[in-house]
């Protein structure tokens, strides 16, 4: 069992940096695939990144370039350094954990209750 908790969301400018943070609770944090996910209102959740076990990452297109994905092991915890905000970014960012990388919100068995992220024009 994992239990996932985001922090760091908030109201940004356009151009602007966040980073979201996601403490996991359990002593099974390094056997997990990691991901981030967002959801717009009237959307469905989609992939930002995820980053397995070896470290090895995967940027969705639209976030390329502007966004980072980490894991620290010491602190149970994996970031998204968010870069260079649009106001399309603006979505509730859920953190997921899964057993094997995916880039469906199907793919992952324990998810945090979400931070929003609003960016401003």
């Amino acid at each position: 069992q994992v239990q996932l908790a985001e922090s760091g969301g908030g109201l940004v400018q356009a151009g602007g940096s966040l980073r979201l943070s996601c403490v996991a609770s359990g002593r099974t944090f390094s056997t997990y695939v990691m991901a981030w996910f967002r959801q717009a209102p009237g959307k469905e959740r989609g992939i930002v990144a995820t980053i397995s076990t070896s470290g090895n990452t995967y940027l969705a297109a639209s976030v390329k370039g502007r966004f980072t994905i980490s894991r620290d092991r010491a602190l149970n915890t994996v970031y998204l350094q968010m870069n260079s905000l649009r106001p399309e970014d603006t979505a509730v960012y859920y953190c997921g954990a899964g057993t094997r990388v995916a880039v469906t919100p199907q793919g992952y068995e324990y998810w945090g209750q979400g931070t929003q992220v609003t960016v401003s024009s």
